[in-house]
């Protein structure tokens, strides 16, 4: 688990594997205490919750990697703590994760200065070691506070958890709900085009009328993609009158020079 926290926390930095986001981190906590399947649930709603958690320019965005480990780790370790309390723990946890990456982004200031000093010095290896070790920073910033609750155990974290007023913790769960529709609406801001609007409402209903699983409906959903790009005009030759292949009747140009080769 520290080892899934510390990579969660270098890559909240790279971006590269994605480990810091929600459901992977949470799928990996839940992997390491046997309880899978709560985990992949808590990843995936915290997923949803931080879908708009971005950082743009100098702006650091709440810490995904914080919440989703130390909450994954409280639902799925032995303190046992549902998942609509660990939505909500997860959500003061990314506040304070925040606070601790912007710590160590200020640190990391003065190695960056170290680094410009080996460059300088034309000392390649210099410049990698300090670039790691910055990284390694951030990958501590998660492992540490993850150390110390596993070793804090199930024991105080639930008197901790229990101490908090009913109030303040179902508070915060309605608020993490608030938060997830936002990520739908999100979603499918950036999907509504008048020609989805239909597959969208159609599986709406299929989803509240039927007791398909998310299988089906995935099914579902790619034979009505295909059969919509089969019958769609820009995606075949029906809109150029039957003449010329499919990317020629698309109606793009780039298509159609490349149709002709």
């Amino acid at each position: 688990m520290i080892l899934v926290a510390f990579l969660a926390g270098m890559d909240g930095i790279l971006d590269e594997f994605q480990f810091h986001q929600p459901l992977v981190a949470a799928t990996l906590i839940g992997l390491a205490n046997g309880h899978v399947t709560e985990g992949i649930i808590l990843g995936g709603m915290l997923q949803m919750l931080a879908l708009g958690w971005m950082n743009i320019g100098a702006a650091v965005a709440p810490d995904a990697a914080l919440a989703s480990v130390v909450s994954a780790y409280l639902v799925t370790g032995p303190a046992q703590v549902n998942i609509q309390e660990g939505m909500a723990i997860a959500i003061p946890l990314a506040v304070a994760g925040q606070v601790l990456t912007i710590g160590v982004r200020t640190i990391t200031v003065g190695l960056a200065h170290i680094a410009d000093k080996q460059a300088e010095k034309g000392n390649l290896r210099g410049i990698d070691f300090v670039n790691i070790g910055a990284l390694m920073l951030q990958g501590l910033r998660i492992a540490i506070p993850t150390a110390f609750v596993i070793v804090l155990g199930a024991g105080p974290v639930n008197a901790a958890l229990d101490a908090i007023p009913d109030v303040i913790t179902k508070g915060l769960a309605v608020a993490g709900g608030f938060i997830v529709v936002v990520g739908y609406a999100m979603v499918i801001n950036m999907m509504a085009t008048p020609k989805l609007w239909p597959f969208f409402f159609l599986g709406f209903a299929l989803a509240a009328l039927t007791e398909l699983n998310l299988i089906a409906m995935g099914i579902i959903g790619t034979v009505l993609a295909l059969v919509y790009l089969q019958l769609a005009p820009e995606f075949n030759d029906s809109g150029n009158g039957g003449n010329g292949g499919g990317s020629a009747g698309s109606g793009d140009e780039l298509d159609a020079i490349l149709n002709n080769y």
